[in-house]
């Protein structure tokens, strides 16, 4: 590489702040300016934000100021799960001055062709308008069901089905919002969260499906929801908090890809909130996994365990989903303008880390 691509980071937060760490770190990135949300951050040094020494780099909350700068691409992790319309905005905008995006935000553009077209239009519009590529992935949806699973088709001679699963316990998972607000933890068990609404899991786990069908030459003839929660047979101590016995504290959903009027390709979650819930449920490797199978010739099966230097699974997960896009940032930034999935990229790989 001749020359060192010059990397805005947006966000400090769960994920933002390992990018950041990362960014600084990588050989062949040069970090150039650092959106926060905080004012508590504004005008700290990049380096103590990540816990490096200082980079000369301060923190700003002036978007335009930032996107006036010379950079080759915005690493974007800025959570977007209750501001989707502000979050596009800000795609929007980074794109049309010109600037590539890597994210972990806006989950629905891991496969943009499912994507709803109110939603991508204006996105397709700005790559073009600014010459300029977005990619967004991570852990799921990322990299355990599009990379991993496309890679283990590419040795199958026949399929029959494919199961992509989730199995984690959410108990040290710092995200409030999410936990709460989205999939309804310790909310009554009448109470139906935003992810359960018609429609919410397909928003956000569809393009998975789709793009399983789309790497088999398949056609899918439709998406099923559905859906399981049971409540906390006592109280229940997180890291958020506590979960008052009988409000819900385990969650299990598939989405289901129904091809030839059978369904074939499946996204599982099972969530809990405590080892001991739901035995009757899928239980994880460790503390838990990803776990895909591929029925069909040859059957394959497979668990990973991710946990990062605390030995905790969320944080481990956190670390990933910020690693996959920082590594794809080269690719990104030498593709053609538009928005990109796994499949429009060769394999990302791990500069530097050795």
């Amino acid at each position: 590489m001749s020359r060192k691509l010059r990397v805005i980071q947006w966000s400090t937060g769960n994920i933002g702040t390992h990018a950041l760490r990362a960014i600084i770190n990588h050989p062949d990135l040069e970090l150039v300016g650092l959106w926060v949300h905080g004012a508590d951050k504004v005008g700290r040094d990049a380096g103590e934000l990540a816990g490096l020494p200082p980079t000369g780099i301060l923190a700003t909350n002036d978007a335009d100021a930032l996107l006036a700068l010379d950079a080759d691409v915005v690493c974007y992790c800025s959570g977007a799960d209750s501001r989707l319309f502000e979050a596009i905005e800000d795609f929007v905008k980074i794109l049309r001055s010109g600037k590539n995006i890597v994210s972990t935000s806006l989950p629905f553009l891991t496969h943009p062709p499912q994507a709803d077209k109110n939603l991508r239009k204006p996105l397709e519009e700005a790559c073009i308008a600014g010459n300029a590529s977005c990619f967004v992935s991570g852990i799921d949806p990322g990299f355990a069901n599009d990379l991993i699973p496309l890679t283990l088709l590419s040795v199958c001679e026949k399929v029959e089905s494919i199961r992509i699963a989730e199995i984690l316990n959410y108990a040290t998972y710092n995200q409030p919002h999410t936990l709460f607000e989205i999939m309804g933890f310790g909310k009554p068990m009448d109470e139906v969260p935003m992810l359960l609404l018609p429609g919410a899991l397909t928003y956000a786990w569809g393009g998975v499906i789709q793009m399983m069908a789309d790497a088999t030459g398949a056609k899918l003839d439709e998406i099923r929801e559905v859906w399981e929660r049971l409540p906390a047979p006592h109280d229940i101590t997180i890291d958020l908090g506590t979960i008052k016995a009988g409000t819900a504290a385990a969650l299990r959903f598939e989405l289901q890809g129904v091809i030839d009027g059978q369904v074939k390709i499946i996204v599982e979650h099972v969530t809990r909130l405590h080892d001991d819930m739901a035995p009757e449920w899928e239980r994880g490797h460790g503390s838990g996994s990803y776990r895909l199978e591929i029925k069909g010739s040859p059957n394959l099966a497979m668990d990973f365990h991710l946990s990062g230097a605390d030995g905790d699974h969320n944080t481990g997960g956190l670390l990933a989903s910020a690693m996959r896009i920082v590594h794809a940032i080269p690719q990104v930034v030498a593709a053609r303008p538009g928005l990109l999935s796994t499949a429009d990229l060769m394999l990302v790989q791990g500069r530097g880390v050795l």
